[in-house]
């Protein structure tokens, strides 16, 4: 997939919220501080006039906000969690928001969640990934700030990641914000996403789900 137009597109700020198009959406989530902005800037070439905002405080985003890519699908960046300082209240109009659009909404493709690949996977995100097991949403787990790792670290923030969130080898990313690692693969994965196909490992990614409940791969659902 090459990356042609990108434009906000709009923002659903509580549940039963209309989407701004029928495009396909694929979701991308994960804990307030992750490098979430980051990536998708990266991601979708915005690096100078950035379209996703990157904050010195971990948080910022409050709402689903959607992005329209190619006129082809809508990348939807989800709140982030567990970092974020916020009331509690506001924190658990969050979870209520997110919990709606990925369960009830209908509207969700795929989900991208992000690990920061320098940390051991939190128990939001064990929830989250067992979560998007349990709803059958195909899955891809990109490990953020792999440029800060060594080698031999790398490896082990790999293996980790797999044994934690109990996931399909063919479901983990490495990324890199900073130097580019891993754009080309997360859009070719996103293409087979939105335009309906099935990547090399699409088998074994269903072996692991009905195996161990966890999601699929970057296999494809069918749309809503």
């Amino acid at each position: 997939m090459k990356i042609r137009t990108v434009e906000y597109a709009g923002t659903i700020a509580q549940r039963g919220g209309a989407a701004p198009g029928t495009l396909p959406q694929v979701a991308f989530s994960g804990r307030s501080n992750v490098g979430k902005s980051s990536l998708i800037n990266t991601l979708l070439r915005r690096t100078r006039s950035k379209i996703a905002h990157v904050s010195a405080r971990p948080g910022k985003t409050q709402a689903l906000n959607f992005y329209r890519v190619n006129d082809e699908f809508f990348l939807v960046d989800l709140p982030g969690y567990g970092y974020a300082r916020v009331p509690d209240a506001i924190r658990a109009t969050w979870a209520d928001l997110i919990d709606w659009y990925l369960g009830e909404s209908g509207d969700v493709r795929a989900v991208v969640h992000l690990v920061d690949a320098r940390h051991r996977p939190t128990q939001h995100d064990l929830r989250m990934v067992a979560y998007l097991a349990e709803l059958r949403l195909p899955t891809m787990v990109v490990l953020t700030k792999i440029d800060k790792l060594k080698r031999a670290e790398r490896a082990k923030s790999i293996r980790r990641a797999i044994e934690t969130l109990e996931i399909d080898e063919s479901q983990i990313l490495p990324f890199s914000s900073a130097t580019g690692e891993g754009r080309s693969e997360l859009l070719q994965a996103l293409d087979d996403i939105v335009h309906g196909g099935r990547a090399p490992d699409a088998e074994a990614a269903e072996q692991t789900e009905s195996g161990n409940a966890t999601a699929s791969g970057v296999t494809s659902r069918d749309g809503p």
